[in-house]
């Protein structure tokens, strides 16, 4: 990208109308005019070399409008989770952004900028200390990718928080330029008591982005844009494995844990392709 298209990419960035922009998106994601759908779809195949032979559902034409390919299913045997004890598998097929551990409060983002946990978990300090000396790992699902969340360790919902934000780009580029990108973006943060203590699974919003479901509230973002606290007292669990939430056009997936619980596996650096299920991390304890 040439320096003059990377400076208008980025003011880009500050001055575009995101939620609008958004709100625009999401429409055409919904459009069901056969002809339009089926077009865009297959567009959207052949730009990104999208694999349909492992969708549940391989006929781009049977889709009832562009999300619903966006959220398809794999088939059965498509992914496998790992089941070694211990184990942490990756809630998503992606390529790690930065993975490490939690410093001081702080995340590391890319070159030069971090942003802090307190921030990240929409300032509560409570939530933050859970994660103090923790390890984090944020995971970016391209547009190719499959764009559902599982989990990625059998875990009890203990509470739900979603955060307005902005809606900046979730790129490689506004990464290493956007200061504390993923503490500004809207997200939908779960915290969850687990084998290796509380676990939080933050679901990052970014431009066009039309909304953020999971599973347990089902629609979170849009409509109303305001800050929101669910604690849950029927405490559902979902399984290793099971469907979290998923994304209508695609973000980012952060994880958190808490001190001395897990160790990420050494290939886990910066630029690492993963695939839904695989081994991410194993317990500290199981050492």
């Amino acid at each position: 990208m040439s320096d003059l298209k990377k400076n208008l990419f980025l003011a880009g960035q500050y001055v575009l109308p995101h939620n609008l922009i958004s709100r625009i998106a999401g429409y055409i994601a919904e459009c069901k005019w056969s002809w339009f759908k089926n077009w865009f779809i297959q567009y959207f195949i052949k730009t990104y070399d999208v694999n349909m032979e492992e969708a549940a559902q391989p006929d781009p034409k049977a889709y009832a409008h562009f999300n619903d390919f966006f959220t398809r299913e794999l088939k059965p045997g498509a992914r496998d989770f790992i089941n070694t004890k211990g184990s942490v598998a990756s809630p998503a097929d992606g390529c790690v952004s930065q993975a490490g551990n939690i410093e001081n409060g702080r995340i590391f983002q890319a070159k030069g900028h971090y942003y802090s946990t307190l921030e990240l978990l929409a300032g509560s300090q409570e939530l933050a200390g859970l994660f103090d000396n923790g390890k984090f790992a944020t995971i970016y699902l391209s547009p190719r990718d499959y764009h559902r969340v599982h989990m990625p360790v059998t875990g009890t919902l203990k509470e739900m928080i979603y955060v307005p934000g902005k809606l900046f780009s979730v790129s490689q580029l506004t990464a290493l330029e956007v200061p504390r990108l993923f503490a500004r973006n809207e997200r939908v943060i779960a915290i969850f008591d687990t084998e290796f203590g509380p676990m939080a699974m933050i679901m990052v919003g970014a431009m066009i982005v039309a909304s953020i479901e999971t599973v347990w509230a089902g629609l979170v973002t849009p409509p109303k844009r305001e800050l929101r606290q669910t604690n849950y007292g029927h405490q559902p669990r979902l399984k290793k494995g099971d469907e979290m939430g998923r994304f209508k056009l695609g973000s980012t997936v952060i994880m958190l844990f808490g001190e001395n619980q897990v160790s990420w596996i050494d290939q886990l650096q910066e630029g690492y392709p993963v695939r839904l299920g695989q081994m991410l991390a194993s317990s500290d304890t199981e050492k």
